[in-house]
């Protein structure tokens, strides 16, 4: 099934219905529809055909939305940039992924006109909001172009998108995923659309991310209304939640600490709040603890994934989030809190050891998954593919153990990717840029664990012999070359880092001698 055909089947069922409420605009599926095939017929008209890939880089919007249908409708190949990448890394990423046409946000107009001369597969460019030169404007395409309803003819397990992830080479890496990664996890996982039931759910995560692509596929084919957010801010939530009458809701571990938190909270109605989905971070026991508390009658969900497995393997559902002190089940549902819960019914999960053999009840080993719906691999990446695929197996990277009740407890992460309030960092990304300040010897990055983010980045750096550079300068020369979540938010000098005899640094040691918080290193 083409993911496209979400759009289809629920514009012909509910067409009438919001699909989408932004800013003023209230968008039905019907609307939705016809717009998508202009943006559909507009690309084609710019030479846009199966294969070939087309990049978006804004903050959320409805048109982020109807760009990926209408790709999907071309059989063309839809690649969600980070907005906050800078100019190298979003060079990168276009020139990686053969990017033929880029639609982007007003803000980022300079930055890729500055990077144009590097740019070596882009052809058209095109504004989502005024236009300007070399940049024509989205609205203006649609309203030229025809309305005709376009019907794409490739396989279900055909290439979709290409979402770029960290990489253990200090390079993103372009995850490969095809129509079946997700109508996979739609089609046994979300209920279809229904002419009686009328959900909404507020979208805050950023459809750069798996996530938030997630989020809209099981929208779009169940019928829910997306109220989007073009980034979280905590008052703007809480109000669209309260005069949209929001039902659900996906959020990261840092976005629920800062709502709570927020000194208006208790000023806002959020008790429409029927569901409450997190992930992409780890979740701090007292955080959803207190979550629980404050919004009791709201069902919770612990949706557990990677990029590579098209979003939640595992889940938590809302009946082990249902605790109550003095129940002679208590501290049992209490630790169950602390982990991913089980395997969802469309993807295999093992544990493993290091020669590949499943770990017993108790034991941590690496957490393995295997399915219809996972990635075909690294886009330009064959080595990294044969590492992470192998034998049928997608190994995450992620350490984790089976309890006797089949419920999976993370134990840590056999890479050493950095999770910062959702967001993935490559230690080794952050080192290159470090290690071409002229007065750094050597650096390693590392994560600080975080109550409010996760974890936040530490660098540890190697100055020079004779040479001299605060930790603020350090942090400054950073800030050109990569986006901000990626960025050390403290430096300690060393004299030297711990290495094992062949020269790798043991980060493991680096963690055990900063254990953390971050304020007090």
């Amino acid at each position: 099934m083409n993911t496209s055909e979400f759009l289809t089947v629920t514009a012909a069922i509910v067409p009438d219905r919001n699909a989408i409420i932004f800013d003023a605009k209230h968008i039905t599926f019907g609307q939705m529809m016809e717009r998508v095939n202009r943006l559909a017929n507009a690309l084609a008209d710019l030479g846009v055909g199966p294969g070939d890939r087309v990049a978006t880089m804004q903050v959320n919007c409805n048109e982020y939305v109807e760009s990926y249908f209408a790709v999907a409708k071309l059989d063309a190949v839809f690649v969600p940039i980070n907005f906050r990448a800078r100019a190298d890394e979003l060079t990168f990423m276009l020139n990686d992924s053969g990017t033929k046409a880029l639609l982007v946000g007003q803000r980022y107009l300079d930055m890729v006109t500055s990077i144009k001369p590097s740019l070596t597969s882009l052809q058209t460019a095109i504004s989502l909001e005024a236009a300007r030169p070399g940049f024509p404007a989205y609205d203006d395409l649609l309203a030229k172009a025809s309305d005709e309803e376009r019907f794409p003819t490739g396989e279900e397990d055909d290439l979709t998108i290409i979402m770029f992830t960290a990489g253990t080479t200090g390079t993103p890496k372009g995850v490969m995923l095809s129509h079946n990664s997700f109508t996979s996890y739609i089609l046994n996982n979300v209920d279809p659309v229904d002419l009686d039931s009328e959900e909404k759910n507020i979208l805050t995560v950023p459809l750069h991310h798996i996530a938030g692509i997630q989020a809209v596929m099981a929208a779009i084919y169940g019928g829910r209304t997306l109220v989007l957010q073009r980034q979280f801010e905590e008052e703007e939530w809480m109000r669209l939640v309260q005069d949209e009458q929001v039902n659900r809701a996906m959020m990261v571990p840092t976005m629920l600490k800062r709502l709570m938190d927020h000194a208006k909270f208790k000023e806002y109605n959020l008790s429409s709040l029927q569901v409450i989905t997190y992930g992409a971070a780890p979740m701090p026991l007292v955080i959803i603890q207190q979550a629980i508390k404050v919004f009791p009658d709201t069902r919770f969900i612990n949706a557990f994934g990677q990029t590579e497995t098209a979003s939640t393997i595992t889940m938590l559902p809302p009946e082990d989030h249902n605790i109550r002190e003095g129940e002679a089940d208590y501290e049992k549902k209490l630790k169950r809190l602390s982990s991913i819960g089980k395997p969802l019914p469309d993807v295999e999960v093992l544990i493993v050891d290091e020669d590949g053999k499943k770990t017993a009840v108790g034991v941590s080993g690496e957490i393995v998954a295997r399915g219809s719906r996972l990635m075909k691999g690294y886009w330009n990446r064959e080595e990294a593919t044969k590492e992470t695929l192998r034998g049928g197996w997608l190994y995450t990277g992620d350490l984790g153990y089976f309890d006797a009740d089949g419920y999976i407890f993370l134990s840590g992460r056999a890479k050493d990717f950095i999770k910062r309030g959702g967001e993935m960092v490559a230690p080794e990304e952050v080192e290159q840029i470090l290690h071409s300040h002229p007065s750094i010897d050597e650096a390693a990055i590392i994560g600080v664990p975080d109550v409010e983010w996760g974890e936040r980045i530490l660098a540890v750096a190697v100055k020079k012999p004779g040479k001299e550079v605060t930790e603020q300068e350090l942090i400054d020369f950073c800030r050109p070359h990569m986006a901000g979540f990626k960025r050390p938010e403290k430096v300690v000098f060393v004299k030297e880092l711990p290495r094992n005899p062949m020269g790798k640094v043991l980060k493991r040691e680096l963690r055990q001698q900063y254990p953390g918080p971050l304020e007090t290193i």
